[in-house]
């Protein structure tokens, strides 16, 4: 094959355009401007590293059977890590999108950063109560009787039937974790491509990728 014929094909253009808008020193930087030091800056990471613990305790979880931590101290442990992670998880993402509202973080053309955040933030709530609704217990039996009703009158009832627990828990460890972590990583691409916002009153702003 001919060096033409190999510059048309579509996986040389998209692998050249991959790497000349995330080089591996832009994707993986060794250094950050002096602003990511303030505490507002800390709570990306942390939703990040808590979302780490969520998917790692809830593979064991699902490895050992929905029922397992009824019965198991070890399973209670393991599901007492899954749910103070989860809580943990929220708060930092909660702090962390309203400290990048109050900075209007879509500035410097990154709008799509911030939409990929909030829907990916969307993704997360609707994980979150698939997952509620599937602990097996009367506090799911509660929670799935009175969703039901608002469900329905949407229509979504339909397909989406949350006195349904295999469904639910189907939804919970396969489906929205998918659709949660394809948005965040495509969020962090995209945070690596525009890098991060500066503050208002940071005069390099200019220098930041815009």
């Amino acid at each position: 094959m001919s060096t033409t014929e190999i510059d048309r094909q579509w996986t040389t253009k998209f692998r050249r355009r991959l790497t000349t808008a995330l080089p591996s020193e832009k994707l993986l930087p060794d250094t950050q401007p002096s602003y990511v030091a303030s505490w507002i800056y800390v709570f990306g990471v942390a939703t990040l590293s808590s979302m780490m613990v969520v998917i790692g305790t809830g593979c064991i979880l699902a490895i050992m059977g929905p029922l397992w931590w009824h019965e198991s101290s070890v399973g209670h442990f393991v599901n007492s890590l899954h749910l103070w992670s989860v809580e943990v998880f929220f708060f930092a993402m909660v702090v962390h999108l309203w400290g990048k509202f109050f900075m209007a973080a879509w500035r410097g053309k990154r709008q799509l950063v911030w939409m990929t955040g909030v829907v990916t933030f969307l993704a997360s709530v609707a994980t979150a109560f698939t997952g509620y609704v599937s602990q097996t217990n009367f506090d799911s039996q509660w929670i799935s009787t009175q969703a039901k009703d608002g469900i329905n009158a949407t229509g979504g009832g339909a397909f989406f039937n949350v006195l349904n627990t295999g469904q639910m828990f189907m939804w919970h460890i396969v489906l929205m974790p998918i659709a949660a972590v394809v948005l965040t990583g495509l969020h962090i691409l995209l945070v690596r491509y525009r890098g991060v916002v500066p503050p208002f009153e940071d005069t390099s702003a200019g220098k930041v990728r815009a």
